[in-house]
């Protein structure tokens, strides 16, 4: 059964990715036998050459991906070498799944309501007596620099929670030991011991995170540039041509951010080697001082942006109500429930079509990741864990016309069994990542005693193993939702625009309707991830606290 189950998910989260990328380099190449290209050209790729902004695109593509990469790495480092062993520490970990939660659009949606020359930010400013006359703008700046922030902001939560287990293994306070007895400060051993060993374990994860960077569409849609956009945003706009006879040329932009986001992953993995393997001085100089220097302690505080995503739901409720809010105004003169009276109906819907998909989606690809674990557990073989990364570190937009052309061979119009389809793509790599480490961390001998009682296979994991996993079950579920929820190219490229949920309708409402209907969408947005988030920090409190009392 396990054998049949581990076969199921290879076929269906790793056999798309064939004809994903022979769905998008046939069509570049001008062979698309469906319009009449019968013959394979470089037609495509000539156009995309001699599109106008073409450098611009991709200057900014790889300016505001790899920045906001960094960047994130960059908090990462800091919060991490300034705050784990701590006793801050515990309170900082426990609140990064509720930030994890909040969903990229819906934080986007909130920046705009606090960053934009009218937003909360400014009118805070104005009532300080500090004017700006709108000449300072984050929100679509030409830099991206608004969308960089927004990256950052979100992808350190995730590269923390990633880090997490890494550190745990690598026993950071015993390292921190030995070094500060041969001299060094707490700095200088993070800087010199710890981190080159951190480094290599979190590539994985930092590869994800500069992917989604360079190729998102709906944030840069609500915060990115727009003359000229980021080369996802015009490829988007390429793919929703009427004329069908241009989809050679999106194919051949597709293929173009397929090969600059590998130039990208190698150079980082090119400069990960240089730093860490070849320029090695700086791991080897020794501690600065034969005497060890005494550093100031100063007391710990948490990072003020991480809360950022918290923050953001007081500001998207009282948009939702302000019936009058004139700049510069800090509270809306008049509070009205018009608004939400107005949407509840087409609400209702989109929330009922969003779970429907996060729920199935995600108890499907749990069902397949436990299983693939226990089959690697069972049979002490599988594939690598970087195979399973691939869709993450795949941009999506290129990954997904790939597919969208294979399911044009198929007759019918199976549209919801394609966005659930690639929900569970996007979910699979998402909770396999999740409970790998705590699979890893089983101690095999619990099982070998239980058979050794005379327990069958099936009883000695529902009774021993389950409420050992059971936590990592429960949190794992919870981010494939969040993870489903937010996604937005696989819901609009896989359903043809027919399927609807609170996402896509969030990013078409960001593109210059009423802020009060943008700010209910973006609440609900927030809100549905941090309700099933809650409830696994509840469910997993709950079980220890039994556990706890049911002790003699």
């Amino acid at each position: 059964m396990i054998r049949l189950i581990y076969t199921t998910a290879l076929l269906l989260c790793f056999a798309p990715l064939i004809p994903g990328v022979i769905g998008v380099f046939l069509p570049a190449i001008s062979w698309l036998p469906a319009l009449g290209y019968m013959a394979p050209g470089t037609e495509a790729f000539r156009q995309i050459i001699d599109w106008p902004n073409l450098t611009e695109s991709i200057a900014l593509t790889l300016f505001t991906g790899f920045s906001s990469t960094l960047l994130a790495l960059f908090l990462t480092y800091v919060i991490l070498s300034h705050h784990w062993g701590k006793p801050l520490w515990e309170k900082l970990e426990s609140s990064l799944s509720p930030m994890l939660a909040m969903p990229h659009v819906a934080l986007a949606i909130s920046l705009v309501l606090l960053l934009s020359p009218t937003g909360w930010v400014f009118r805070v400013l104005e009532a300080m007596g500090i004017s700006f006359d709108g000449e300072m703008n984050l929100i679509k700046d030409p830099f991206g620099i608004g969308l960089i922030l927004m990256l950052a902001i979100k992808e350190t939560p995730f590269l923390l929670i990633m880090s997490i287990p890494v550190l745990r293994q690598l026993n950071v306070q015993r390292l921190c030991a030995v070094s500060e007895s041969l001299g060094y400060t707490r700095s200088e051993s993070w800087r010199m011991v710890i981190f080159p060993l951190w480094m290599p374990r979190l590539r994985l994860p930092l590869f994800a995170v500069a992917a989604y960077g360079l190729s998102v569409v709906d944030v840069a849609l609500i915060l990115g540039p727009t003359r000229p956009p980021t080369l996802a945003v015009v490829l988007w706009q390429w793919f929703n041509e009427p004329d069908i006879f241009f989809l050679p040329r999106a194919a051949a932009g597709a293929l173009l951010m397929l090969g600059l986001t590998a130039m990208v992953l190698c150079l980082m993995r090119s400069v990960e080697w240089f730093i860490l393997q070849k320029c090695r001085q700086w791991q080897t100089s020794g501690a600065s001082s034969n005497k060890r220097r005494h550093e100031k302690t100063k007391p710990p505080r948490l990072p003020f942006f991480l809360f950022i995503p918290l923050f953001t739901f007081p500001i998207l409720i009282l948009w939702s109500f302000a019936l009058r809010w004139r700049f510069p105004a800090l509270l809306p003169s008049q509070l009205s429930s018009r608004f939400w009276e107005q949407e509840l109906s087409n609400i209702i819907t989109l929330i009922g079509n969003s779970l429907f998909y996060a729920t199935v989606s995600s108890i499907l690809a749990l069902i397949l990741v436990v299983s693939c674990l226990e089959f690697r557990s069972k049979y002490h073989r599988g594939l690598p864990v970087w195979l399973f990364t691939i869709p993450l570190i795949t941009p999506q937009l290129s990954l997904l016309f790939g597919i969208q052309v294979s399911t044009f061979l198929i007759p019918g119009q199976h549209y919801q069994l394609w966005v659930m389809w690639s929900h569970l793509i996007f979910v699979f790599p998402y909770l396999y990542l999740t409970l790998d480490g705590t699979w890893r961390s089983y101690d095999i001998r619990l099982d070998m005693c239980s058979r050794s009682l005379g327990k069958t296979a099936w009883q000695t994991w529902w009774h021993v193993k389950r409420p050992q996993v059971q936590p990592a079950i429960i949190f794992g579920l919870a981010v494939g939702i969040s993870v489903s929820l937010a996604q937005y190219l696989p819901t609009q490229m896989l359903g043809a625009g027919r399927i609807s949920t609170l996402t896509t309708e969030a990013v078409a409402l960001s593109s210059g309707q009423d802020r009060r209907v943008m700010a209910i969408y973006g609440l609900l947005q927030g809100i549905l991830p941090l309700v099933f988030f809650s409830l696994a920090l509840f469910f997993n409190r709950r079980r220890i606290h039994d556990s706890v009392s049911q002790r003699p």
